[in-house]
C-alpha cells in the first residue's frame, strides 16, 4: 500500500510541473482532492489493509495530501501573479486611440423611455428634476398629506432603514422639495426608482420607476392634465392612444383619479399583463391638495395644480410589447439587448 501512495506522489509531482493556468490547477485540485479524486480513492482502500498497518497507511495517506495541498497552493499563487503580468503587458500593447466599438451595449429599455419621455416633457416647458432614493418619513409621507397613522401607508409597505429613513414607495417623495426650490408658478418632471415591500407578478415588482409631475399656475384645472398626458403618450407611442380617468383616492390630490391605458399588448381584449381587464393603470393623478400647496410654501388660495405619477416601467411595458415586468430586472442580456438603437 505504500508503494501506491509513492506512486501517486510521483505523478503528482511530474502534473504540477506542467501547469500554466487557473483552470489546470483547479482541474489537478479535483483530480487528486476531489471527492472521487485519488486521495478519496486512497482512503476508501484502508478498510482492506491488515490492521496492524492501517495507522503507517493512514498517516503516509495524509502527509501526502498536505504535500498535494501546499504545493498546490504555491503553484496557483505563483501562476495568478505570472497571469497578472500577462494582462498588464496586454494592457499596455492596447492602442487607446483606437475607437471603441459603439454597438457592444445598449441602454436598458426603462433609460430609453425616460429619456424620450423627459424630452417630451421639456419641450412643453418642463423642468427635469432628479431626487434622492433614500428619503424621510416627512417627504415621503406627511408632506403629501399622508400623516402618521393613515391607512394610505398601508398601500405603500416599504423599506426602512435602521436610521429612520426609507427606500421611497413614490416620486411624489421629492413634491415638497421641488415646490420649495422653485415656489410658483411652476412645471416640473421628475423620474426615479421606487421601492415597496409586495409580491411579484407580471404587472408589480418590489423595485419600479416612475416619473412625478407638477404643474402649478394660477387657474390650472384637470383638463390641463388630459391635455398634458394625451400629448405625451401620442408622442410616446406614435399614434393616438386610448385612455381613461377612473375616480380614484390619493391622499395628496383632490380630486383624484386613475388615468388608464387601453392595453396596448393585447389591444383592449384581456390579457395576464392587464389582468384580462384590457386596461393597464398608468398615472394616478389630480390636482393637488391644498395641504400640499401650503407644505410647499405655495399660497393655495392663488395658485392650483395638478400632479401625477406615470409609471415608467409600465409605460416599457407597452412601448415595447413586453408581457412581464420582472423581465426589467431580470439582468437577462439576451432579453434586454434588444432595445439597442430604439
Amino acid at each position: 500500500m505504500q508503494d501506491k501512495t509513492s506512486s501517486l506522489r510521483e505523478t503528482f509531482k511530474e502534473l504540477i510541473g506542467r501547469v500554466n493556468s487557473s483552470e489546470e490547477i483547479e482541474k489537478l485540485r479535483v483530480e487528486f482532492l476531489g471527492k472521487k479524486g485519488h486521495i478519496a480513492s486512497l482512503m476508501s482502500q484502508l478498510k482492506t489493509v491488515p490492521n496492524e498497518e492501517k495507522k503507517a497507511f493512514g498517516q503516509s495517506v495524509n502527509e501526502l495530501k498536505q504535500k498535494i495541498e501546499q504545493q498546490l497552493a504555491e503553484a496557483h499563487e505563483k501562476i495568478v501573479k505570472l497571469e497578472e503580468q500577462r494582462q498588464i503587458n496586454a494592457a499596455e500593447d492596447y492602442d487607446v486611440s483606437l475607437p471603441m466599438n459603439i454597438e457592444m451595449g445598449s441602454y436598458h429599455p426603462i433609460t430609453v423611455i425616460q429619456r424620450e419621455v423627459e424630452e417630451i416633457f421639456r419641450t412643453m416647458g418642463f423642468t427635469i428634476e432628479d431626487f434622492s432614493e433614500i428619503v424621510d418619513d416627512y417627504n415621503c409621507f406627511e408632506a403629501v398629506n399622508i400623516p402618521k397613522y393613515h391607512p394610505a401607508r398601508d398601500m405603500q409597505d416599504t423599506y426602512y432603514l435602521d436610521n429612520g429613513q426609507l427606500l421611497k414607495t413614490h416620486t411624489s417623495a421629492a413634491q415638497n422639495s421641488i415646490m420649495r426650490k422653485y415656489g410658483a408658478p411652476l412645471r416640473a418632471v421628475f423620474p426615479g426608482r421606487c421601492f415597496r415591500n409586495e409580491s411579484t407578478d407580471a404587472c408589480h415588482e418590489n423595485t419600479f420607476f416612475q416619473m412625478e409631475g407638477i404643474m402649478i399656475d394660477e387657474d390650472i384645472s384637470i383638463s390641463n392634465l388630459i391635455y398634458f398626458m394625451k400629448t405625451m403618450l401620442s408622442e410616446v407611442f406614435g399614434q393616438d392612444v386610448t385612455v381613461r380617468l377612473r375616480p380614484g383616492f390619493f391622499p395628496f390630490v383632490e380630486p383624484g383619479f386613475e388615468l388608464d391605458i387601453q392595453c396596448l399588448i393585447c389591444g383592449g381584449e384581456g390579457c395576464p399583463s392587464c389582468k384580462n381587464s384590457g386596461w393597464l393603470e398608468l398615472c394616478p393623478c389630480g390636482m393637488i391638495h391644498p395641504n400640499v400647496l401650503k407644505y410647499g410654501g405655495i399660497d393655495s388660495e392663488k395658485y392650483t395644480g395638478f400632479a401625477f405619477g406615470l409609471g415608467l416601467t409600465r409605460l416599457a411595458m407597452m412601448k415595447y410589447g413586453v408581457k412581464d415586468i420582472r423581465v426589467f430586472n431580470s439582468g437577462n442580456l439576451k432579453a434586454l439587448s434588444q432595445f439597442i438603437g430604439k
